[in-house]
């Protein structure tokens, strides 16, 4: 969980050269925080992730959405669909997401724990900013 504002460096190696991103990790838990609009200005792509053992955070993603589009306008971002090394657990899925409208080919399952599908996000990101 993060409260405030977390920022790391990533450099990742593409076929058009290094990269390196900025990585601001601004919402954590609803209850400690609402996200300051400033952190957004500036970015050039972000995440949206759910929690695939709550169903609720789909409303969260929607919301944080909105939020990015009405303070900075469409910018390109995937959905992460986390913890789906939880099997038994699983409440949210990717037609969850397509059934709200986000597009299926920008949806990615991951897991935090196991590393699936982390790095590959980064690096579809980065190709789409």
């Amino acid at each position: 969980t993060t409260i405030g504002v977390k920022i790391d460096k990533k450099t990742l190696e593409t076929e058009q050269g290094e990269i390196q991103l900025l990585i601001w990790d601004i919402h954590g838990e609803d209850r400690f925080q609402k996200v300051q609009q400033s952190y957004l200005i500036g970015a050039s792509g972000y995440f949206l992730v759910a929690d695939a053992t709550r169903k609720e955070s789909l409303n969260a993603i929607i919301e944080l959405k909105n939020l990015v589009e009405n303070t900075i306008g469409e910018i390109p971002f995937i959905v992460l669909i986390n913890k789906t090394d939880l099997k038994d657990d699983i409440e949210l899925n990717i037609d969850d997401l397509v059934q709200q409208g986000f597009d299926e080919q920008n949806i990615i399952e991951t897991s935090a724990k196991t590393g699936n599908y982390v790095e590959e996000s980064f690096l579809k990101l980065a190709g789409m900013i």
